[in-house]
């Protein structure tokens, strides 16, 4: 009797990882299928990190948002305390989404045309200072590439402009989708 508790309890254990593994990963193709796609302009930070393959660290002019952006601050706040940020972006004329506004709580209006919220996160202890500047963590400062491909691409990233598609689900959660050298899609990622 043991013996095939045990094969249940085996079989019920797998099929729970199986199911939380899919979960995630049709999460993150439902964003790239149905969310808002913005374009990103990158600026290459240097990587090196021999055990997880070819990938180039990315940086973003939205990286470094000016306190002063951010609509919502209390008046008696200094310092984020490990919270939610979303940042509201507006496509330029040139094709790129910049930063125009920052919400540390829900935005009191919906993004416009031309217009979407990206969901990052402060660690605790920055500045909200009216001179600071913040940096949020949007979860997308890495792109894997193909073997090989990495150093050309981190090359080629100092002396011409590079930019990612970004989709963004409804709440802000933000994927890649692909990698671009001007308007040259180089690498897409795969819905699977």
């Amino acid at each position: 009797m043991t013996g095939k508790k045990l094969l249940i309890s085996a079989v019920v254990l797998a099929l729970v990882q199986i199911g939380f593994l899919s979960w995630i990963i049709a999460g993150r193709a439902a964003i790239l299928r149905n969310g808002t796609e913005v374009l990103l302009k990158v600026e290459p930070i240097d990587p090196r990190d021999l055990l997880r393959g070819d990938y180039v660290s990315l940086g973003y002019e939205i990286s470094r948002i000016p306190v002063k952006l951010v609509a919502d601050i209390p008046t008696d706040r200094t310092a984020a305390t490990d919270e939610r940020i979303l940042v509201r972006l507006h496509k330029d004329q040139d094709g790129y989404w910049r930063a125009v506004a920052a919400f540390l709580g829900k935005p009191t209006t919906a993004p416009g045309t031309d217009e979407a919220d990206i969901a990052g996160r402060l660690l605790g202890g920055s500045s909200l200072e009216p001179d600071a500047t913040l940096s949020p963590d949007y979860g997308i400062d890495r792109f894997y590439l193909p073997e090989g491909e990495g150093r050309a691409i981190e090359k080629d990233m100092r002396v011409r402009p590079f930019g990612v598609r970004v989709v963004l689900a409804r709440d802000g959660t933000a994927q890649i989708k692909a990698l671009m050298d001007g308007s040259e899609t180089l690498f897409e990622e795969p819905l699977y």
